[in-house]
């Protein structure tokens, strides 16, 4: 059974959630696929890497999950993220939703991203060609 949420080190299987997002309720499905590049900020990465406090990035997860089937009336919506080095090309993280109506789908999915950028204890970490490395977009997490 695949989960409606997960944290894990595995690679991430866009098919497989896809599969159980099927719904004959549902005219819309998005699936959304963040996966590594090889640029950010006009420099050369290697890969990805990602940190996260598991207990707590999948009870954020899930909430937002709650969350946006309430606020856009989603039939289903599935949230996977990978932690761990992600090479590029790769997905570190999948959205899944669905609804009667593509654009409650679209807009959902671009909600989660933007909640879980902003509330969600997963910290990102660039690896780049020179052989420095850095942590990006993982400050705001700590403002109060």
């Amino acid at each position: 059974m695949i989960p409606w949420i997960s944290v894990q080190e595995a690679p991430l299987g866009a098919m497989a959630l896809r599969s159980v997002m099927e719904d004959p309720h549902a005219g819309a499905l998005v699936l959304f696929e963040g996966r590594a590049r090889d640029h950010h900020e006009g420099r050369a990465v290697l890969e990805l890497a990602y940190e996260a406090y598991v207990p707590m990035a999948e009870k954020e997860l899930g909430l937002l999950r709650e969350k946006a089937i309430e606020r856009y009336g989603l039939t289903r919506c599935a949230i996977h993220h990978r932690i761990g080095v992600v090479p590029l090309t790769e997905a570190a993280v999948l959205v899944a939703t669905s609804s009667a109506h593509r654009a409650e789908s679209f807009q959902a999915a671009a909600w989660i991203m933007d909640e879980i950028k902003q509330r969600v204890p997963i910290w990102k970490r660039e690896r780049y060609k020179d052989g420095s490395e850095s942590w990006v977009e993982c400050t705001h997490r700590f403002q109060m």
